[in-house]
């Protein structure tokens, strides 16, 4: 280990470590959990009604989680403090949203995510005692195991082995539809076709961001990346981690293009158009490959169910013992708490994974209310707006070395970024059943 120091507000001096690809893991975590079973099928209606046409916005978005990213990993590793640390600094305001969203997001998606993990596996096992609603229950169970009784370390090895899974099968499914490389390569211009605008910002901004690209500095810091001297190896592993996701996004692109536009295929907007899409893909290429797929379905589910298990479990720990010693008027060391492994060990980061599993199940008998409906629908709008302003005005403060305050580029893409999600939170809440 390098020896470090403290100096001035805050700012880690150490001496810089040499990116090695050998390190990478938190990159892979936040792929493999950033881009679930919404995103693919997002990202294949966008192919299947445009074609290769917005190739480009996969390739921007992937430019804008990128600077998200390395801005959150580098204000954990630029102050020594988490991002719910810098987040409280801003004023009260911020834990009183972040708990307000935390509560309902987590209800509602955790049923989700069960589902979403379920639906595959139903279509594979069409005879299984309980159907979808077992295989939800199943699955919710097994993340919490999963999570409960493994530390970062093993939890980073199952989440690469299940990015592996998913990245190869959706990566041998473009390839086995035939892409047409001249029309995606002109694809890469970018243009807008009559009706796409808000396609366009979707896929520019919602596939692989989400509330876990928060959680991305939790785990670096988890890693056992703590300083400065980390600073390059988290900028690679970042690098990683996006170029992961734009495989899969141009990977689904391909399919939706040359699948379902070229033969005029309408699938479901939800989930259960990756179910269409394996009965799509049987009719074309036989049984094998509409078999693999779903099994690739099921990776992609069950790896944002176990990420989100881990990652916002960390980030409500953090929330809640930051409250916590606030009132106390205590001090802590909030970065090596979680490097030391001690949030996930501690009553709150468990006790929020049992509310995602087992309130939710509830939800998987009863349609969503409507109130809740609506609830998570703003407050989930509002993150991603939220978490890339607050991120410019923590690292343009006084609460940032100087060394590591944003510059020109960070605050352009930044800035981007937050305009983006502005609009899609706009769009988002309009679209709500009111």
């Amino acid at each position: 280990m390098a020896e470090t120091s403290e100096r001035g507000t805050g700012e880690v001096v150490g001496e810089p470590r040499k990116a090695s690809w050998r390190y990478i893991g938190p990159g892979i975590v936040v792929a493999a959990t950033g881009v679930g079973a919404g995103d693919l099928v997002a990202t294949l209606i966008a192919g299947s009604k445009f074609g290769y046409t917005l190739m480009w916005a996969a390739v921007v978005g992937c430019l804008v989680k990128i600077s998200l990213a390395e801005a959150a990993g580098r204000w954990h590793l630029a102050t020594g403090r988490t991002l719910f640390d810098g987040w409280r600094s801003l004023g009260a305001w911020t834990s009183v949203y972040f708990g307000i969203y935390v509560v309902i997001w987590g209800f509602v998606y955790g049923a989700t995510a069960m589902s979403s993990t379920a639906l595959p596996l139903a279509a594979l096992f069409p005879d299984f005692p309980g159907g979808l609603k077992a295989f939800a229950v199943i699955a919710g169970l097994l993340g919490l195991t999963l999570v409960w009784f493994n530390r970062y370390a093993g939890f980073e090895k199952l989440m690469t082995v299940l990015i592996g899974i998913k990245f190869l099968i959706v990566v041998y499914v473009a390839i086995r539809v035939a892409p047409d490389l001249p029309a995606a390569l002109a694809g890469m211009v970018p243009v807008l076709p009559d009706g796409s605008f808000f396609y366009t910002l979707g896929l520019i901004g919602g596939v692989g961001g989400t509330i876990t690209m928060a959680a991305y500095g939790y785990w670096i810091n988890a890693k056992g990346w703590t300083d400065t001297s980390w600073m390059k190896m988290m900028r690679l592993d970042n690098r990683v981690a996006y170029l992961t996701t734009g495989v899969f996004v141009v990977a689904m692109l391909i399919v939706g293009a040359e699948l379902l536009h070229s033969s005029h295929i309408a699938l479901a907007s939800g989930d259960k158009g990756l179910v269409e899409l394996g009965t799509v893909l049987e009719d074309r290429f036989g049984v094998f490959t509409a078999k693999l797929f779903l099994v690739g379905f099921c990776a992609t589910s069950f790896s944002a169910l176990v990420g989100v298990w881990h990652g916002v479990s960390l980030l409500f720990a953090d929330f809640y013992e930051r409250v916590q010693r606030a009132r106390k008027g205590e001090s802590e060391n909030p970065v090596a708490e979680v490097a030391e492994g001690r949030r996930e060990k501690s009553w709150p980061f468990r006790a929020y994974m049992l509310w995602l599993t087992f309130p939710p199940i509830g939800l998987l008998w009863l349609d969503q209310p409507f109130g809740l409906v609506i609830a998570y629908g703003v407050l989930g709008a509002f993150f991603m707006p939220f978490l890339a302003l607050t991120l410019i005005w923590l690292l343009n403060s006084d609460r940032t070395p100087k060394q590591w305050r944003n510059g020109l580029l960070s605050n352009g893409m930044l800035a981007a970024a937050g305009l983006l999600f502005i609009a899609l939170c706009v769009q988002q809440v309009r679209e709500l059943p009111w």
